[in-house]
Order: C-alpha cells, then sequence, then structure tokens
C-alpha cells in the first residue's frame, strides 16, 4: 500500500541536537518541509557514512526550508553516546529522533518486527505533514543525500507549481513538463 499523501500520525519523542536532549512532536513538523531518514541503529557500519553526508548538507536543506530528523529505535541517551565517541557522528547538527518504542517506525511502516529495528528508509514531508515522496533500501545499500536534495527541491517546486511536472534528473531552473489534460491519467 502506497504511503503518498499519508498524513504523519501524532507522535512526541525525545531526540538529541546540539548536545541537548528535547522532545520533538508533530506539531514542530507542520508549516515546514521535512526529512525523515530511518536508519537501523547506532554504532554500525553504513549509517554514519549515510548519517555524515546529510550533516555536510544539512545547511543547504535548511536554506530551502527543509528539516533532517534521522531516527532509529535507539534511545536518545544512545544518539548521545554514539555522537560523544564518533567523529563522524560529532557533525551533525540535526535533530536524531529516538524511537525505542517503535511508534515512528510503525506509521512510517519500516520497522523490522523480529529485530526490532527501522530499514533504510527516506520520507519527504510536507508542510502539510503528508508524505509526498518516500524510498525504503536494503540494510546493506547507503543512501545519498544530494540526490535526496534534488528530491527535495523537485517536491517543493511541484507543490508550489501544480500543473507541472518534474522530469528525471531535474534540477532548479530547468525545464519542467506541463501535461496536456489528454495525458494526466497516464502520470
Amino acid at each position: 500500500m502506497s504511503m503518498i499523501n499519508k498524513e504523519v500520525s501524532e507522535f512526541s519523542v525525545q531526540a538529541f541536537q546540539d548536545n541537548e536532549f528535547k522532545t520533538v512532536t508533530k506539531e514542530d513538523i507542520l508549516g515546514k518541509w521535512s526529512v525523515f531518514f530511518f536508519y537501523p541503529a547506532d554504532f554500525t557500519f553504513i549509517c554514519p557514512t549515510e548519517l555524515e553526508d546529510l550533516a555536510n548538507k544539512y545547511e543547504e536543506f535548511r536554506q530551502i526550508g527543509c528539516e533532517i530528523y534521522s531516527v532509529s529505535c535507539d534511545t536518545h541517551f544512545v544518539h548521545k553516546a554514539w555522537h560523544d565517541a564518533s567523529d563522524r557522528i560529532k557533525k551533525i547538527q540535526y535533530p536524531m529522533l529516538a524511537d525505542p518504542t517503535h511508534a515512528l517506525a510503525k506509521g512510517f511502516q519500516v520497522l523490522i518486527e523480529e529485530d526490532g529495528l527501522a530499514e533504510r528508509g527516506t520520507f519527504i514531508v510536507n508542510p502539510e505533514g503528508k508524505i509526498v515522496a518516500y524510498e525504503v533500501n536494503a540494510g546493506n545499500v547507503g543512501r545519498n543525500a544530494d540526490e535526496l536534495f534534488r528530491k527535495v527541491q523537485a517536491s517543493q517546486f511541484v507543490h508550489e507549481h501544480g500543473d507541472e511536472v518534474c522530469p528525471a534528473k531535474w534540477q532548479p531552473g530547468e525545464e519542467t513538463l506541463k501535461p496536456s489534460l489528454d495525458l494526466v491519467g497516464l502520470l
């Protein structure tokens, strides 16, 4: 079943950000673009490479009005311990959401029940709190922050220009497509 246009469920979780613990709720995501970046666990191998890649691009995401939320089923205390122990994770400035009860992982349908871990899932959420793009990768395949950034920009463009669509590899400033009424059902 598709998650497109599914509204994010109410949630309240602990997070680690700026060397502090804080609470993040659904209210915090409304009114701006968000990326929920699920990963299996702290203190792993592929995850720090992905999170560092996002950390290196975080300011660009912020400049386009998009907040990044990394999410694992670890606690906020484990996020802090990983931050304190890893040079890669020390670079992170975005909120690291703790999901030990699996509420977010279940809500976004990425929970691996038998392991108590999240799949490698990426979700772009619009200012109304609805999922507009997502992908779930196998646990052994890392993701790319540059491509995620492009997808957020494309999602923002079509959100503002509902009668236009973005073709493959579209970048801001490039030509878009304006489907004719005869072809709208074929998108």
